[in-house]
């Protein structure tokens, strides 16, 4: 294990974050508010513990980074992220423990949308928006972003890259990575420009419209309001946003094929129709029950709740406008197996992705042919071309440890005495980046009143789900640390 090299990258990483705490401190002086001094302190102290890893990483460069130096420095760059992120709202006073801001703060960077505030409006502007700035640098991805912003760490990012985003074989745009993730980021702010505008023309100020944008695009959830999209109670918003988090939810690489005039880019993609497919038949089937339990009296309103809460969940985004715990047995269960299939891969949605799913029910597929057929040989194609029988294996591999994280965590919670319906909940909505769950953390209420213990959990569950579990569990394996 070279340090020099994984510090190197921490300190760019952290400089480039921290510089991004300009924005919120903005808004904090434009409003003279009491912020000012904690977003400033916390810019300077993130600018400077870059300097001290600079330093110390000398000016080794990235090229040869190995496989489990990648997921090292990945997990790394998280962590010390999210510990650097938490920073104002500790400092500020707005979480009321460093646990607290720690949890508000990955939450904020994995695009979880998970909550500790009561009071989200009594804070100030400047706390707000970072709070939802965090979102906008999670989604696309704090080591994607570093590789967009910076060439040099470009040239050999492509293990950095492959740790980073989510999917199981990561797809490049162009040969070089630092070009990839210049055009994923160029698409991921052409949504944010073209959804703020949207909002800001819809009646929204310029802050709600932006700190809105950033959570919908990243499939993050975090509102500056209490009741969520839900307290404007406007049929436009409720519409634009649902529209939004959809495409946000979907393979960026196919938007910029889109973009590029391939305008049958969405449609010839097998995991997109799939993604579509389970859209429009749980909001089909969850809208019919509710029609039928009269928790809605007409068609228009059922589809409008039904298909925000759908994609909300579905996209991992997490923002409310329902309070889907009223809603029958049935819904409620199908919504959690939709927090955990998540979006698509190399979109910004958290879960275990659609496109695993898919692979995995083709792998059954054949595998059921061939126990009636031994003789006969199949082959798995995805978009027309073929998946290997390894990617099926890696995926099934990845779908038991999923399941193995969940139920440790699970069982953990259940010792600290949250009840059944809580700790499932709790698990399922931090794992997969989705953050309202049921029971104690439903949809309209937070995760405040869980013990220290159990929100360090939830917080490592965030990290587990938005790195997809290697980076993370590299940082626990012994092998990983040796030279």
């Amino acid at each position: 294990m070279r340090f020099k090299i994984i510090l190197r990258v921490l300190g760019l990483i952290v400089e480039v974050v921290s510089f991004f705490m300009l924005w919120p401190l903005v808004w904090a002086v434009l409003d003279r508010s009491h912020d000012v001094g904690a977003i400033f302190t916390s810019m300077i102290i993130g600018i400077a513990l870059g300097v001290v890893l600079l330093l110390y990483g000398g000016n080794n460069a990235s090229e040869d980074m190995r496989p489990k130096e990648a997921l090292v420095t990945v997990g790394l760059s998280w962590l010390v992220v999210s510990a650097i992120g938490a920073l104002p709202f500790w400092l500020s006073g707005s979480a009321p423990s460093f646990t607290d801001a720690f949890f508000e703060s990955v939450s904020g960077f994995t695009t979880t949308g998970a909550s500790i505030l009561t009071n989200i409006e009594a804070n100030p502007r400047g706390i707000l928006f970072w709070r939802s700035l965090t979102h906008w640098l999670g989604g696309m991805g704090i080591i994607v972003l570093g590789l967009a912003i910076l060439p040099f760490l470009g040239v050999g990012g492509r293990q950095l890259f492959h740790a980073e985003v989510p999917g199981p074989v990561p797809e490049k745009l162009t040969p070089r990575i630092h070009h990839t993730a210049l055009l994923l980021w160029g698409v991921y702010v052409f949504l944010t420009i073209l959804e703020t505008l949207f909002l800001y023309f819809g009646g929204l100020s310029v802050f709600d419209a932006l700190t809105h944008t950033f959570g919908t695009v990243a499939t993050g959830g975090f509102s500056p309001l209490n009741g969520s999209v839900g307290q404007y109670n406007s049929v436009y918003v409720d519409v634009v946003i649902t529209v939004f988090m959809f495409i946000s939810g979907a393979n960026f690489a196919l938007h910029y094929r889109m973009l590029k005039k391939d305008f049958t880019a969405w449609w010839k993609d097998e995991e997109f129709r799939f993604y579509l497919y389970i859209v429009l038949g749980s909001v089909v089937t969850i809208s019919l029950v509710l029609l039928k339990d009269h928790i809605y009296s007409s068609i228009s309103d059922a589809l409008r709740y039904v298909s925000f809460q759908v994609v909300s969940i579905m996209t991992t985004t997490g923002f409310v406008t329902a309070d889907f715990e009223q809603w029958p047995a049935y819904a409620q269960l199908l919504l959690i197996l939709l927090m955990l299939i998540g979006g698509c891969a190399g979109s910004t949605g958290g879960g275990m992705k659609v496109v695993r799913l898919l692979i995995l029910l083709k792998h059954l597929s054949i595998e059921l042919k061939t126990m009636l057929h031994p003789r006969a040989h199949y082959a798995m194609r995805l978009n027309n071309n073929t998946v290997e029988k390894e990617i099926a294996l890696s995926i099934s591999a990845f779908f038991v440890l999923y399941f193995a994280v969940f139920v440790v965590s699970f069982l953990l919670l259940s010792l600290m005495g949250m009840d059944f319906i809580s700790s499932v909940a709790a698990v399922a909505a931090t794992l997969g980046n989705v953050g309202p769950g049921l029971g104690a953390v439903g949809p309209m209420d937070n995760y405040s009143a869980l013990a220290a213990p159990a929100k360090w959990i939830l917080s490592f569950c965030m990290l587990f789900g938005r790195l997809e579990l290697y980076p993370m569990i590299a940082l626990f394996l012994p092998d990983s640390w040796k030279r």
